[in-house]
C-alpha cells in the first residue's frame, strides 16, 4: 500500500487511515480501517449507492475515511491507499486533470 502524509504527523498522536476502493460492473464500495494511537482498529465496509468509476472508487473512501478519522478524534494521520494514481496525486507526482479527480484532491488537501 502506498503512504501519504495527509496531515502533519509529528505528534504523538499518530492515527492510521487504510483505505481500498472497487468498483465492478455489479457496483462500488469500500473498505476502511481506522486505527487509533492506543492500536484500537475501527473498521468499516461502505457500498457505495451510485455508479463510480475505479478512480472515484478509490478516491472516496479516502474522503469518507478522513471525515471518519476527525470524528473519532484524529488530528493527525497517516493514510495507506492501494491504489498509485491516488497516492501520486495526493503527493503531487501525478497532476490530476479529470474535474472530477480535481474535486476529490480539492476536499483531501483542504
Amino acid at each position: 500500500m502506498a503512504g501519504m502524509s495527509i496531515k502533519d504527523t509529528s505528534q504523538d498522536q499518530k492515527w492510521l487511515l487504510h483505505v481500498d476502493g472497487s468498483s465492478t460492473t455489479q457496483g462500488s464500495g469500500a473498505g476502511i480501517v481506522i486505527t487509533t494511537p492506543q492500536g484500537e482498529d475501527l473498521e468499516f465496509a461502505i457500498k457505495f449507492d451510485f455508479k463510480a468509476s475505479n478512480n472515484e472508487a478509490e478516491y472516496e473512501p479516502l474522503v469518507i475515511g478522513m471525515r471518519m478519522a476527525h470524528e473519532a478524534g484524529a488530528r493527525h494521520f497517516l493514510a495507506y491507499s492501494d491504489s498509485q494514481f491516488v497516492a501520486k496525486q495526493v503527493k503531487g507526482t501525478y497532476e490530476a486533470k479529470e474535474e472530477s479527480m480535481i474535486q476529490y484532491l480539492q476536499q483531501i488537501t483542504d
